[in-house]
Order: structure tokens, then sequence, then C-alpha cells
């Protein structure tokens, strides 16, 4: 018996960040992206080509590449203004993009992380993936009484992968920052490399579940699956499995129905954060599904955000400034998150985007998140015009919360507009603030995590 866990143990060694593995990480992705800009180098030679197929280029490269590229690649899709519109429609698609792994690894990967008896301690155990991702794909399983589950299993080698593709990222914001100033994105870096290094942590996962599980405890429009601990690790994560429909299958119901959803979604996402200081900060269309009684299930875990308390203290305190127009309070709103050496213009040029942001929940009113937008164009408009401000009177630099906060308020406000929803957002932002006392919250946010066996922010 001690045998076959040492061979098991040190088939999971092998998954430790090698300098081989990164090394041949490089290989790959330099040889993809080399042939990406080989073929523009010739077009623009040739004088032939369109943004259109360039972009679809782009995405069959990191495509192939799976893993944390990919993901980044999704990241920026979502970051309005950070990419051309054709860029960022193809690479928007890459969630569903990634190829599974074959049974015969799938069997593999299962042996390195529950054992040689793995396929024992299952009722069943289906060995094609029913869904795909950037890290890991999900298979449908039942525990040995008969409890429906979903095995979250991750591609082998990640680790080496993320530190791989993280250094080249480096270079990659290092190269921006030298084409455009205004924005210095060195923050931006260390919070994508502190996220996926997180996300390959699949313990962590499951604490983000158990956290998600007690604040949506007694809140019957939201629904958490539960882990099962007996057959997770760190690199594989079962859960309950939690029967819906995708989200974008509900959009021609009628408009009420189509509200109730958008409000589950709303609390889903700002209940955690006015009152814990922690979002999810994926909210791509993947991760949620909705149940026939229009109540929402929440699907993954790996890309929450736990923000020390005073960030939300901030958001409240900017609130209340764009609400009353307090100029001042605005300005002391941007210190308490670490902005530094804010002149008049670029407070002012802040304050656009912020009016954005905040716009639909200062507007007290049944109305849509954006009049007349598309999803794929929510926040560009208004990005580009922060843009052009920022090259004039930048440079800036965001603290580093703020690349998930402002990439999961555009993707939020995007399946609003999927949903074609009308509410009082305004309304709705007011209750889940209800009460706010950031002493209150700091405590409780310390008995949640302790409790969930979340580490503290950082």
């Amino acid at each position: 018996m001690s045998d076959s866990k040492d061979d098991d143990q040190a088939v999971r060694d092998q998954e430790a960040n090698r300098l081989g593995r990164r090394v041949g990480r490089y290989a790959k992705v330099g040889a993809n992206m080399g042939g990406f800009a080989a073929r523009m180098a010739g077009q623009k030679l040739m004088g032939s080509g369109t943004p259109e197929d360039n972009a679809r280029a782009l995405k069959d490269a990191l495509g192939d590449l799976k893993g944390p590229m990919m993901k980044v690649a999704q990241m920026f899709a979502t970051i309005p203004d950070f990419l051309p519109p054709e860029y960022a429609a193809e690479l928007s698609e890459l969630q569903s993009a990634a190829p599974p792994m074959s049974r015969l690894f799938v069997k593999r990967r299962m042996r390195s992380e529950l054992g040689a008896n793995w396929e024992g301690r299952f009722g069943s155990f289906e060995k094609d993936a029913c869904a795909a991702a950037s890290l890991g794909q999900v298979h449908k399983a039942t525990t040995l009484e008969g409890t429906a589950l979903a095995c979250k299993l991750q591609y082998p080698d990640m680790q080496s992968a993320v530190e791989a593709d993280l250094s080249q990222l480096s270079m990659l914001f290092s190269l921006q920052r030298r084409i455009d100033g205004s924005v210095d994105t060195s923050q931006m870096a260390v919070e994508i490399g502190d996220r996926l290094r997180e996300e390959l942590d699949y313990t962590r996962e499951a604490a983000h579940m158990r956290l998600y599980g007690d604040i949506f405890a007694h809140e019957p429009r939201v629904h958490i699956p539960e882990c099962q601990p007996e057959l997770s690790t760190g690199r594989l994560l079962s859960m309950s499995w939690l029967e819906g429909r995708p989200m974008l299958s509900f959009k021609d119901r009628s408009l009420a129905e189509r509200n109730q959803i958008a409000e589950a979604m709303f609390l889903a996402w700002w209940l955690p954060f006015n009152q814990y200081a922690v979002i999810h900060g994926d909210p791509h269309l993947g991760n949620y599904s909705v149940r026939e009684d229009l109540t929402l299930n929440l699907l993954d875990f790996g890309c929450i955000r736990v923000f020390r308390p005073g960030f939300v203290e901030g958001i409240s305190e900017l609130y209340q400034a764009l609400l009353t127009d307090d100029r001042d309070r605005s300005v002391a709103a941007y210190e308490i998150w670490g902005f530094q050496g804010l002149s008049n213009e670029l407070v002012d040029t802040l304050n656009v985007w912020a009016q954005f942001i905040y716009g639909p929940m200062l507007d007290d009113r049944v109305r849509s998140i954006a009049d007349g937008v598309t999803p794929g164009e929510y926040g560009r408009k208004e990005a580009m015009a922060v843009h052009k401000a920022l090259k004039q009177h930048g440079p800036v630099t965001p603290p580093k919360e703020f690349v998930f906060m402002d990439r999961a308020a555009i993707g939020l406000g995007g399946v609003f507009l999927h949903l074609g929803a009308e509410l009082n957002f305004y309304r709705l932002f007011n209750e889940t603030f209800e009460g706010f006392d950031p002493r209150k919250l700091e405590k409780r946010q310390e008995m949640a995590l302790n409790k969930a066996g979340v580490p503290s922010p950082s």
C-alpha cells in the first residue's frame, strides 16, 4: 500500500514548477506567437489581410496554448479599449475553445490525484468532459450513494505553464508601457499574476466555495455547490452538481422573468462585495446557470478577489461623492484606494470613468444598464475618452485591486445587456449597502474568512 502511495506522490511531484517544463512552455508560446507575428509581417509587406482575419489567427494561436496565456487573453478581451474591437470579439470566445484531455489522460490525472483505486471511490465517472475552460475541465460523476457531482480536473503542468506565461506577460506589459505610458500597468501585471497562481490551488477554491455558501446560506435566489473534500485535492475539485441551463437560453423570456434573473445576478455580485469585501472576479456567462424557477447557480470560484475592507469604504465614499457632486469627497475616496499625485485634470478624468461605472446606480428609476449599446461594446466609448485624457494628463498608476473590480463590473454590465434587463439599480445597490459600517465590515469579513478557511487579503 505504501508503494502505491509513493508512486502517486511521485506523479504529483512531477507537476512542480520545473525549469525543463517552463522551457518547453516558452518554446510553445514562442512558436505560436512567432507564427502569428510572421503572418502579420507578411501581410504588412503584401498589403493583404483584414483586422478580422488577424484577430481570428491570434485566437487560434492562443487557443492552442490553453492554460494561463489563454486566461490572460480572456481578461484582455473584457477590459474596454485594451484591444481593438475585432480582437476583443475573437478572444472573448476562447473560454469554450479549449480542447479536452483524452480519456487516457483523464485516467492518468485522476490516478495522480486520488490513487490507483480512484474509480472505486465514485459510483460513476464520465471520462469525457462536459465542459472545458482555460485551466481545467469538468466531468460529471456520482458519489457511491448516488449524489450527482461536478469534478473539476486541472490540466497537467499548469504551475510551470503559469510561471512561464507570466514571465512573457511581464515582457508584454513592459513593451506596452514603452508604447503607451498613459497608464502604468505594473500593478496590473502583479495582480494578474497573484490571481492566476491562486486559481491553480483548488484547495483555496474549495474555501471560496464554502465562503459563498455561508454568505448565501439563507438567500433562496442564489445557489452554491457543496464541496466533497474526500474527493478533492489541490488539483481536483469535486462538488455537488447544480441543474440549470445557460443564462442566454432565457433571453427570450418575458421582461419580468429576465428582470428576476438579473436581480439575482446583481445580488450574487454586489452583496458579497458590500458586506464582506469579496467579489466574483470572472462574470463570464459560462460561470452561471439558471434554474427553471429563475434562481441562479454560481458554478466557478477560482477567480474570487478578497479585498481589504478599506477598499470597500472607498467605493462607498466615491458613490456618495458622485451622488452629491462632492468633488473633494471623490478625491478622498481615490486617496483611500492609494492613488497618488492626483492633479485636478486626473481627478476629472477618473470621475468620468466613475460616472460610467456608477451611472445606473445613481439614477433612481427603472432603466436598462445602457441604452443602445451591445454587450461587446459596453464601456468602450467611455474607456476611449478616459484613455485619451490620460495620454494628455497622465500617467496614472491604478492600484492593483482595480484590475478585477473594473473587469468584473464590465462583465456584469454585459450580462444585464444580454438579458435586456430593466431594473432600479439605484434601489438594488443601496439595499446591499444598507447599514454600511467599515468597522463592522472588517469584523464580519474576518469571521467569514476564518470560518471558511480563506486566507486574509494581500
